[in-house]
C-alpha cells in the first residue's frame, strides 16, 4: 500500500495543476477554477471557508478509521474505559495505556483532519487577502478562517505538543522541508490567530439565523482564555498571568450574550443546539450517508450508545467519575447510566465484563437514535459558558479575588441544583424532563471557610461533574498536575517514556506522530515511539 502524507494535502493543488501539462490534451480546457478565482466570488468564498468547517468537523480519514475528541479527552483520563468488548478498537486500549503504535493509532486521523482545515484555511486566508472585492463578508471570512485555523492547531497541540506550523500556502520545493515548532511556537500561532479573530468576528446575536454556529467573537476570546490556561499549568514559556485568563472570561461574560442554560439536563438535547449557553459547537446534520469525510452528520453517539440498543458501547464512564459526583446531584444522572437505568425512553441493559468496561455509559451522548449508524444529527459542544464562569473562578482564585471565585462557582451550583432528570428517564416516553425531586441541602454554597489550595480543588472539583464526559478532563489533569500520579504504576512508567522534554511547569505527555508524516517530512518523532 502506497505512503500516505497528511502534510502534502498542503501541495496537492500545485500538482494538480502541473498535471495539466501532458500531452494527452491536445486542447486547452475552456475554462480553470484556481483558488483566486474561485474567491474572487464572495458567494463561492463562503462555501471555501465552509469547508474548513467542514474538516474540522471530520471523524474519519484515509486509513478509514475514526476519531473523535472523546477519545482522547475522556478515555485517556480517569473519567472513562475504552469499553465495547476488549478486542474492539484495541487501538484506543493501546494509546490509554501508552503503547500507541505510530504506524496505527487513532491519533493519525486526527492529524490528517487538521491538516486538511489548515490547509484550506491557509488557501481562504491567501486568496481572500488578494481578492478585489472588499466589503464586511470578506473580513469576517478571514476572520473565521483564522479562528478555524486556531482552533485546528489547539487540536494537535493537546494530542502531539509542538507540530509543523504553516501559515501559507505551500509551493512543491518545500516537501519534506519544514519542521516541527516548539509547543511554545505553536501556542504563539493559535494566539495570533484567536487574537485577529476576536479582532474582526461579530458577536452571536449580529449573525442571521441561517448563519448560526459560525465562529464568533466570543467563541475566538473563549479558545484564547483556554490556550492561556493550558500553558499555564504546563509549558509557559509565553509567560501567560492568571489576570490575562480573567480579564478574556470578564469580557466574554460581560458581553451579555451567554448565560447559563436553566435546566442543565437541556444541555446536549437538540432542543440545547446553539442555545444561550452555547460559545462554540460542531455543526451536524443527520443523513443517510455512510463512511467517509463527506458525510454530514457524527457518529460519537452511536459509537457510546450501548450494543443492546443501537450503539458500539464506547467510552465508558468509570467509578471515578461517578464517585466525584456529590449525593444527590442530578448532573451525575444526566452524565452517566448504568444497567437498568431508563435513557431515551428504554430500560438499558449493559453487560459489564461482555461488551462494556465499568457498567456505565455516557448520558451525554444518549440522545436520539439516528436515521443512519454513521450520521447523528446531534452538535458537539466545544465550548459552552459554565466553562467560561468556572475559568474565570479558577483565575479569580489564583489572583486572590477568592469571594469572587466562590461566587462563580456557586452560580454553577445553583443551576444544577434545579435541573431535571435527563431527557427520556420514563419508561416508554422519550420526549419529558421528569422532575429530579432533589432535597433540600443539595450541592449546599461553597462558603469563606473554602480558601486557598482548597478553594481551587473545589473548583477542579466541580469542573469534573459540570464538564463531566465532555472531552476535557484529561488537560485539566496535566494543567493541574494530578495526571501521572493518577496512573497505576505500569502505565505510568510507559507514559514517563512520552513525555515532553523541557516543559516549565507540569509534564506533557504526547500521543505519536504518524509514522508516515515523520517519514515523508523528516519530522522529529516525539519521545519513546
Amino acid at each position: 500500500m502506497k505512503s500516505i502524507s497528511y502534510l502534502s494535502g498542503a501541495i496537492g493543488a500545485a500538482l494538480a495543476l502541473a498535471a495539466c501539462n501532458k500531452q494527452v490534451l491536445d486542447k486547452n480546457p475552456l475554462g480553470t477554477q484556481t483558488p483566486d478565482v474561485y474567491y474572487s466570488d464572495s458567494a463561492q468564498a463562503i462555501l471555501g471557508i465552509n469547508g474548513i468547517y467542514d474538516a474540522t468537523s471530520w471523524e474519519e480519514g484515509p486509513n478509514a478509521g475514526s476519531n473523535v475528541e472523546w477519545m482522547f479527552g475522556d478515555i485517556l483520563s480517569n473519567d472513562a474505559e475504552k469499553g465495547s468488548t476488549q478486542g474492539d478498537f484495541n487501538q484506543i486500549q493501546l494509546m490509554k495505556e501508552w503503547r500507541a503504535n505510530p504506524a496505527d493509532n487513532p491519533g493519525r486521523d486526527a492529524y490528517n483532519n487538521m491538516y486538511q482545515a489548515i490547509f484550506r484555511a491557509n488557501t481562504a486566508i491567501a486568496n481572500l487577502q488578494g481578492a478585489t472585492w472588499n466589503s464586511p463578508l470578506k473580513t469576517r471570512l478571514i476572520g473565521e478562517s483564522r479562528f478555524l485555523r486556531g482552533y485546528a492547531y489547539f487540536y494537535l497541540l493537546r494530542m502531539f505538543g509542538g507540530v509543523t506550523v504553516v501559515t501559507t500556502p505551500l509551493a512543491t520545493d518545500q516537501f519534506g522541508q519544514l519542521q516541527r515548532s516548539s509547543f511554545a511556537a505553536t501556542c504563539q500561532q493559535i494566539e495570533q490567530d484567536l487574537k485577529y479573530a476576536d479582532s474582526v468576528l461579530p458577536v452571536k446575536s449580529a449573525y442571521a439565523a441561517e448563519d448560526m454556529g459560525r465562529a464568533t467573537k466570543g467563541a475566538a476570546e473563549s479558545f484564547l482564555a483556554r490556550v492561556y490556561m493550558y500553558q499555564l499549568g504546563t509549558d509557559n514559556t509565553n509567560a501567560h498571568t492568571w489576570q490575562q485568563v480573567y480579564d478574556i472570561t470578564n469580557t466574554v461574560m460581560q458581553s451579555g450574550q451567554y448565560n447559563l442554560l436553566q435546566n442543565y439536563a437541556q444541555i446536549q438535547e437538540l432542543e440545547g443546539e446553539n442555545g444561550v449557553e452555547s460559545i462554540y459547537e460542531l455543526q451536524y446534520s443527520e443523513s443517510q450517508n455512510e463512511w467517509g469525510p463527506g458525510k454530514v452528520g457524527t457518529t460519537s453517539n452511536v459509537f457510546q450508545n450501548t450494543r443492546s440498543t443501537w450503539g458500539w458501547g464506547f467510552n465508558n464512564p468509570t467509578q471515578s467519575l461517578v464517585d466525584e459526583f456529590e449525593p444527590n446531584d442530578p448532573r451525575k444522572a444526566c452524565t452517566v447510566y448504568g444497567n437498568g437505568d431508563i435513557a431515551c425512553g428504554i430500560k438499558q441493559i449493559i453487560n459489564k465484563g461482555d461488551d462494556n468496561f465499568t457498567g456505565y455509559m455516557n448520558r451525554k451522548a444518549a440522545i436520539v437514535k439516528p436515521a443512519a449508524t454513521k450520521a447523528s444529527g446531534q452538535n458537539i459542544r466545544k465550548m459552552r459558558y459554565a466553562d467560561i464562569l468556572l475559568m474565570h473562578a479558577e483565575a479569580a482564585a489564583h489572583i486572590g479575588r477568592e469571594q469572587e471565585a466562590r461566587d462563580y462557582v456557586n452560580q454553577v451550583r445553583a443551576r444544577a441544583r434545579l435541573s431535571t432528570l435527563p431527557k427520556g428517564s420514563l419508561l416508554n416516553d422519550a420526549s419529558t424532563y421528569a422532575n429530579a425531586n432533589t432535597p433540600a441541602g443539595t450541592l449546599p454554597d461553597i462558603d469563606g471557610s473554602v480558601a486557598g489550595t482548597d478553594l481551587l480543588k473545589a473548583i477542579w472539583h466541580e469542573r469534573r461533574v459540570e464538564l463531566g464526559m465532555e472531552a476535557l478532563h484529561f488537560w485539566d489533569m496535566i494543567r493541574t498536575g494530578t495526571y501521572i500520579s493518577s496512573l497505576p504504576d505500569d502505565i505510568k512508567a510507559a507514559c514517563n517514556k512520552h513525555l515532553l522534554p523541557g516543559n516549565t511547569v507540569n509534564p506533557i505527555p504526547v500521543l505519536p506522530i504518524p509514522l508516515t508524516e515523520v517519514q515523508a517530512w523528516k519530522l522529529a518523532q516525539n519521545p519513546g515511539y
